[in-house]
């Protein structure tokens, strides 16, 4: 970084300085900070990947998951008031779907980065100390 004569920033010569990118309001912004925050547990994000395939009541969320019902149905709860899913009474049974196709585009982007293990220049494979397990 290059200072200029009253403390600005000057950028090298041979690289072109990008327009900025568009502002987002701030309510735009922390709407999708919520929408994140909600998709950020494992289970939930095991839910998306599972109704990304079909629409699923509990119960076959549990059989498929591993994860006893209450644990289901709260992370359910936060998934729905987050307009994740929607779910329909079938009978006794509701029924879960995802309300959005981008939602789940959102969940394996992230999935298969972290599947693709690290790359680029200024990634290390490095091995975690004692302290940071």
């Amino acid at each position: 970084m290059t200072v200029g004569v009253r403390g600005e920033h000057v950028h090298s010569p041979e690289r072109r300085v990008p327009p900025p990118a568009p502002r987002k309001a701030a309510r735009t912004l922390s709407a999708a900070g919520e929408l994140l925050r909600a998709l950020a547990a494992p289970v939930r994000i095991a839910i998306v990947l599972q109704l990304r395939e079909a629409d699923r009541c509990v119960h076959e969320l549990v059989e498929a998951l591993g994860v006893a019902q209450p644990l289901i149905s709260q992370h359910l709860r936060v998934l729905k008031a987050a307009g994740v899913v929607h779910g329909e009474r079938h009978g006794r049974e509701v029924v879960y779907r995802l309300v959005d196709e981008h939602l789940s585009h959102i969940v394996v982007d992230a999935v298969t980065h972290v599947d693709e293990g690290p790359r680029g220049i200024n990634q290390t494979d490095r091995t975690p100390r004692t302290e940071e397990m």
